[in-house]
């Protein structure tokens, strides 16, 4: 007679998308943690009973991307693979219904908001008191802070705020509880991200709070880089500046997605700026803040985008020198203010006009990169992948910008750590560079006490 047994669900969550899913899917992962659940993120054996999928909804891409890991699992499932499929995220927000017509092998869907009823269909409580409390899937030693949720601006070519809702700030005292919790993990970089960070603190304390949070984060001992992510131009709040200027734990770095340079095309996106406004806000960061790096991305092939449009962009590239800058081709997504234009340039003529821009954006990096030759950076250092250590200056925010490389045949680094690097190469994104201290290998415990 055989014994009937109870084997423990094991929960794999896969998270799609940006760094602002990635810690969604770190504080249900920590929410179910405290709940004494087994949970995985993204088992590479994928052999979770249960899988929670976190998707993206943003873009044309990405929504392809979430739709076919659906799918992916929801076969898994008719095979018997798996015994549970959960969607949560943005795409689940903004196409619940068509999701639940279309793909019926999911056991339910869940929006942006409903963490606590995602909880409850997975036998856990949602825990008030868990401020903090996240499961990091980063590496050890940085993670995301996000400061606020949604968004108020009213971009005709985006659907976040269809997704997320309107903005929402979080008090500062739950961030630097956060920030302290992450230090005590042995986080050493934070990343402020939100879907507008110029926004801050407008909701809750009437006015631009972006400098007094840097402010009582720096006082978190452990921490030592803070990194500025996704910041709107108009309204920017220059005293930002100024603790970046004072506070050295404040990478020199913003990342500012500015969308276009033409003022008839920054008009239609309802970006609330000019090319005039903008040029002058760069000049300023550079004027404020002089070895600053500034990271922004640009939209290419925006419905009705003339060639003569794409040239002011490009020369603007050209004579701003961003150190960093990414360009997309123009989605035309539904149920934005862009989606009633005529989405009018051809996907051909997008994909020439991203190159262009990547191809004239390659060439300032190198020159800016053979600048750094000879010089010292402090460094840390995220991984090591084949013979090569991968770390990154203050300049530099993970998986987005360049890598500082060194041989580690020939030295070896300790991860997550800091260490200064004197740079004897440099190519279009990367720089490679030799340690000024040596570290030693540790002692494989086979060989101790010999």
């Amino acid at each position: 007679m055989r014994t009937k047994t109870t084997k423990q669900n094991k929960i794999n969550v896969v998270t799609l998308g940006c760094s602002k899913n990635v810690y969604d899917s770190e504080v249900l992962m920590g929410q179910l943690k405290a709940n004494g659940k087994n949970v995985v993120h993204e088992d590479e054996n994928d052999d979770g009973n249960i899988v929670v999928i976190n998707t993206c909804g943003f873009i044309g891409k990405a929504k392809e991307e979430s739709v076919d890991t659906i799918l992916h699992y929801a076969q898994k499932k008719e095979r018997g693979e798996v015994d549970k499929v959960f969607v949560s995220g943005c795409l689940s927000e903004r196409y619940k219904p068509d999701l639940e017509a279309e793909i019926k092998n999911v056991d339910q869907y869940f929006g942006t908001h409903d963490l606590p009823e995602l909880l409850k269909v997975l036998e856990a409580d949602y825990k008030h008191e868990l401020i903090g409390e996240r499961l990091t899937t980063t590496p050890k030693h940085y993670a995301y802070l996000k400061i606020a949720e949604g968004c108020d601006r009213p971009c005709s070519f985006c659907a976040i705020p269809l997704m997320r809702g309107k903005h929402k700030s979080t008090p500062i005292e739950d961030l630097v509880t956060e920030a302290k919790k992450l230090a005590e993990k042995g986080i050493k970089e934070i990343m402020l991200i939100a879907q507008d960070l110029t926004y801050y603190g407008l909701d809750l304390y009437k006015k631009r709070a972006l400098a007094d949070l840097l402010k009582e984060l720096v006082k978190v001992e452990g921490i030592e880089w803070i990194r500025l992510h996704y910041a709107f131009p108009s309204g920017f709040p220059m005293d930002v500046l100024d603790v970046m200027k004072e506070e050295p734990k404040v990478c020199n770095y913003l990342d500012i997605p500015l969308q276009h340079i033409n003022t008839e095309i920054l008009k239609s996106m309802k970006r609330g700026t000019t090319h005039e406004k903008t040029t002058a806000l760069i000049h300023k960061f550079r004027e404020y803040v002089p070895n600053m790096a500034i990271r922004t991305t640009l939209i290419v092939g925006y419905p009705g985008e003339t060639e003569e449009q794409f040239q002011e962009m490009k020369d603007w590239v050209e004579e701003m020198r961003f150190e960093r800058l990414g360009a997309f081709e123009y989605s035309h997504e539904e149920n934005t203010g862009a989606y009633a234009l005529e989405d009018d340039v051809p996907a051909d003529v997008k994909f020439r006009r991203v190159n262009e821009i990547m191809e004239v954006q390659s060439q300032i990096s190198w020159e800016l990169n053979q600048e750094k030759i000879g010089k010292t950076f402090r460094c840390l250092f995220d991984r090591k992948d084949g013979e090569y250590y991968y770390g990154r200056t203050e300049f530099d925010s993970p998986d987005v910008d360049n890598d500082v490389i060194v041989d580690a045949r020939e030295h070896y680094i300790k991860l997550g750590e800091f260490i200064d690097i004197e740079i004897y190469d440099a190519g279009d994104f990367d720089l490679y560079g030799t340690p000024l201290v040596k570290q030693e290998r540790p002692v494989p415990m086979n060989q101790r006490n010999k």
